[in-house]
């Protein structure tokens, strides 16, 4: 793959998500995305499950940007190979809590991001929008709640 389509399909993430056009970024998604979660330890598989994690996660954020960006190659976490990547650095805020973190993109050989790795910091963002993540999910219905006491 080279460095163009890799910096199209960035942009056009880049754009859709400071839009908030879901629709683009379903597109530019495999049907086999994995989603590397800061909060969770197993991936959230699949462009169904993925979709319906960035709808909960764009009516969370507020002010969301993205403030930097770098381009090269990384291994994936699936299975360690190769791949064409981005990282995209963003600034939001969750619950009252300013998060800084990053998003590192994995493309396949047609240039659709096929992993996806966010990573955020401090801790006490973390724990927020972890359980704002989940309060959505759950309302969304796309996972259970926790059984009463845990």
């Amino acid at each position: 793959m080279t460095a163009a389509p890799v910096a199209d399909t960035t942009a056009r993430f880049r754009a859709a998500i400071e839009k908030r056009e879901l629709a683009v970024v379903e597109e530019l998604f495999a049907p086999d995305i994995r989603f590397y979660s800061p909060v969770k330890f197993q991936p959230f598989e699949g462009r169904e499950m993925v979709m319906g994690l960035f709808g909960v996660l764009l009516r969370l954020f507020e002010d969301f940007r993205y403030v930097g960006s770098y381009e090269g190659t990384a291994q994936t976490s699936a299975d360690g190979s190769e791949a064409a990547s981005a990282v995209l650095l963003f600034r939001t805020t969750v619950a009252g809590k300013e998060i800084h973190g990053i998003d590192l993109l994995h493309f396949d050989e047609d240039g659709r991001i096929k992993e996806f790795t966010v990573m955020v910091r401090p801790q006490s963002a973390v724990q927020a929008l972890g359980q704002a993540v989940y309060a959505g999910l759950v309302a969304d219905g796309l996972v259970p709640p926790l059984p009463e006491g845990q």
